[in-house]
């Protein structure tokens, strides 16, 4: 379940993705399947061949992109996600949800 983020930005989100865009929404969530991360980061883009090369930088393989119908995307959590936010310079994202506090803890 996501938390944190309000429907105009869900809604940017999706309009950058589907546009082509390199698009990426950070909020909370919880998963016991990833202990110890308590945000994600979806990096996305409608042009898939794009979203695979962009994630090529990051080494991460394309099986691992969620196909979600209209808007593929990589779900980035931990040290991936604060790496790929801090070379995309998005420092609100980073301070908005604590992540370099929360990186630095765990």
């Amino acid at each position: 379940m996501a938390f944190g983020i309000d429907r105009d930005e869900l809604k940017q989100w999706k309009l950058a993705v589907r546009s082509g865009e390199m698009a990426f929404l950070t909020h909370y969530w919880l998963d016991d399947r990833f202990p110890g991360c308590k945000t994600v980061t979806k990096a996305g883009c409608a042009n898939v061949e794009r979203l695979k090369d962009w994630g090529k930088t990051y080494g991460l393989k394309p099986e691992w992109i969620d196909y979600k119908p209209g808007f593929p995307h990589y779900d980035l959590f931990g040290k991936v996600e604060l790496q790929v936010l801090m070379d995309e310079g998005l420092m609100e994202q980073i301070n908005r949800f604590s992540l370099l506090e929360t990186r630095e803890t765990t």
